[in-house]
Formats: structure tokens, sequence, C-alpha cells
């Protein structure tokens, strides 16, 4: 029974990635810690993997029908892709399982509000006489890289806020370039545990999974033309504010 709410979770990573640009490594992490069995360190190591691979399939996908920003996409991708190798090679080793546990579950409370109070978004219009600041925007990355390999995260609901308000992109694009993002700092990060000698991998548990996570992208990537972003995301964000409590339940319960 386990087996099977376990590759039913990958697929819904998948899908929630398709849908609505984020949310993948929010069940990736509890799903690899509390139904695999795996220390949080590793569950991370695993999430950045999954959700890499994951949005690479889909950035391809949304590059094909024209919604990457692959110009703005890699302005912030680079320093996000530095932060979160130098957190996974460095500081995660430091940093005890319980702190990841309870600092990923404060994460999900901020990314649940985001997506349950963030419903304007889909209303602003692209500005293509906006200048970013740069030194903003790089700033803005570094941290999110900073977060997303702490927790072993996409940081897609980090991402799309940013892309959107900062940088005056409209929704659809923005998925596209979250996806494009997520997949260069998360594969990056996973290779930083690679580097790390302490991090075992099971890839005849990982590759199958992200295989079916992959399914769900390509999936979501479909039904996105039919299904509303905008109600799925709200949804999704009471499903993750769920996840939180029980995670903080779990670890100090």
């Amino acid at each position: 029974m386990i087996q099977i709410i376990v590759w039913i979770s990958a697929l819904c990573i998948g899908l929630s990635l398709g849908l609505i640009g984020g949310g993948g490594s929010t069940l990736t992490v509890p799903v690899m810690t509390y139904l695999v069995g795996l220390d949080p360190k590793t569950a991370t190591a695993y999430s950045l993997f999954v959700v890499g691979i994951s949005a690479l399939f889909g950035a391809f996908k949304k590059y094909k029908s024209n919604d990457v920003n692959v110009k703005t996409g890699l302005l912030f991708a680079l320093p996000s892709m530095l932060a979160v190798y130098l957190t996974r090679l460095h500081l995660v080793p430091l940093l005890s399982p319980l702190f990841i546990m309870l600092f990923f579950a404060f994460i999900m409370i901020i990314a649940s509000y985001s997506m349950i109070k963030g419903r304007k978004q889909e209303d602003y219009v692209e500005d293509t006489t906006y200048k970013p600041n740069y030194f903003y925007t790089v700033l803005l990355s570094l941290s999110i890289g900073l977060i997303a390999g702490t927790v072993g995260a996409g940081g897609g609901f980090l991402i799309i806020p940013s892309l959107i308000f900062f940088l005056r992109m409209p929704m659809k694009k923005a998925i596209g370039t979250s996806l494009f993002i997520i997949s260069i700092q998360s594969l990056v990060g996973f290779y930083g545990d690679i580097r790390n000698e302490s991090t075992v991998i099971d890839w005849e548990l990982l590759l199958p999974f992200s295989a079916v996570a992959v399914i769900g992208i390509l999936l979501g990537s479909y039904l996105v033309k039919y299904i509303s972003p905008k109600n799925l995301k709200s949804g999704f964000g009471y499903f993750i504010l769920l996840m939180a409590i029980f995670i903080l339940s779990k670890e100090l319960l």
C-alpha cells in the first residue's frame, strides 16, 4: 500500500510542476522522509534531482510554445545556482535533521500563504519597457538559492512571484521561466550532493520515481489548457499548509 502511495505521490509532484510551475519539493521531501524512510538530508538531495529532472522536461515543453524567457531565466538562475551548489556542498552537512525539517515546514507555510493569497498574479500583463534592477535581481536570486539549497526545494513558489512582481512577467511565461530556472539550480544543487561522499544515492529508487514525476509534469502541461491554475494554486496552498502542520507535529511531538 505504501509503495502505491509513493508512486501516486511521484505523479502528483510532476502534476503540480506542470500545472502551477512549483510545489514539487513540498511533496517530495515528506514522501522520501516519512514513506520511503530516508533521513532528511538525503531526502532533500533526492528532491533536488526529482524536481530538477521533471522541471527540465516541463521547461522544454514550455520553450517550444514560446513560454520561456531564456535571457531572464539565465540572469536569475546563475546566482541562484551558485547559492544552491555551495549550500548543498558546505552548509547542509552541518545542519541537524530536525532543523532541516522544521525549516522546511516554515518554508511550506510561507509557500502556502503565497499560493492562497497570490490570486492577483494572473492579472499581470508583460511590461516590455520595464528595466529590472539587476542588483536586486541577483540579491533575490541568491536568497532563493540559499533557501532552495537548504530544504532541497526548487523554489517555484518564490521564483514565480519574483518574476511577476519584480520583472513584470505575465503568469503564463513566469511558469515556463520558473521551470527553466528550477531545472538548472536543482540539478546543480544535486551535483553538490554527489560531490559530498557521505550522500549515498539509491538510483534504483530515484530514477523510476523521477520517471513517474516526468510523466506527471507532461500530463500537467497538457491539462493546464483546461484547468484554471488560479483555482489550483489556492487549493494546493491549503494542502501544503496541512502538510506543514503534519511535519511540525511529527517532528515536535
